[in-house]
């Protein structure tokens, strides 16, 4: 089976992997320790998240990393595991799509996120419009390669509190559904929400959601009820283990 085979496959069981109510759950892992160990507790796919990578490197999130050292990481944990594999692409560091999708099927990643935040533009945020033609973009150069690339599409208006509490979650709703119709395979409106939002965000969305959890405190069954089809923990592994390693140390210090 050629590599470009094994990617398809891979994407395609990624995708399939995103049940409502059944979610997939996937450790956020940062180096080929962190994606080891999650492989070997029987996660069957890993997300690679920004921060997390970026504190690894001693750089900052907010793509204080380049596009390249993010994929010479993603191409470690893709040749330590035999899981499928996606990545958090921030906004995109300033590339285009096809150049986003080329370097990450070349490093063997077969899902990425994709932010609103344009962290190389004052970190202003990408208007409706212009994320959804973002995304299509992004599917458009994937169907070119011939890999479903499963896109996970972002929008941080509940991180920046953007505009009114009463309407937010009807212009989270309304955003991520546009990205939905332009290509989106999954949809992310990131933050720790509650239960009752969860639900209004899993009932209101197009296509499956993504949720947000501290896994060393949320209760899974939050996410299943919830009707939630896909929970990562962005930072908050690898906070959760410095955590524990604080107090391990702490013991010797």
């Amino acid at each position: 089976m050629t590599s470009h085979e094994v990617l398809t496959q891979r994407a395609a069981a990624f995708l399939a992997m995103h049940q409502p109510g059944n979610p997939v759950i996937l450790p956020t892992v940062w180096d080929v320790w962190s994606a080891k160990l999650a492989v070997a507790a029987g996660f069957k796919a890993l997300t690679i998240g920004s921060k997390p990578v970026a504190e690894s490197m001693g750089k900052s999130d907010g793509e204080g990393m380049t596009f390249r050292d993010v994929l010479a990481r993603v191409r470690q944990i893709t040749d330590a595991v035999d899981v499928p594999v996606s990545v958090d692409l921030e906004s995109g560091y300033n590339e285009t799509p096809v150049r986003l999708i080329e370097g990450l099927l070349e490093a063997g990643g077969i899902g990425l996120n994709i932010e609103d935040t344009v962290h190389s533009q004052e970190k202003r945020l990408r208007s409706t419009a212009e994320h959804a033609e973002f995304v299509a973009a992004l599917r458009d150069a994937a169907e070119v390669d011939g890999t479903h690339v499963v896109i996970n599409a972002r929008t941080d208006l509940f991180m920046r509190k953007d505009g009114d509490d009463a309407d937010r979650i009807d212009r989270v709703i309304a955003r991520l559904n546009a990205c939905a119709d332009a290509g989106a395979d999954v949809l992310y409106p990131v933050g720790r929400h509650d239960a009752a939002t969860l639900t209004a965000l899993a009932a209101g969305l197009k296509k499956p959601v993504n949720a947000l959890s501290a896994p060393d405190s949320d209760d899974p069954a939050t996410f299943t009820q919830a009707g939630i089809a896909r929970v990562s923990f962005g930072p908050l592994f690898q906070v959760a283990l410095a955590k524990q390693a604080g107090e391990i140390l702490g013991r010797w210090a």
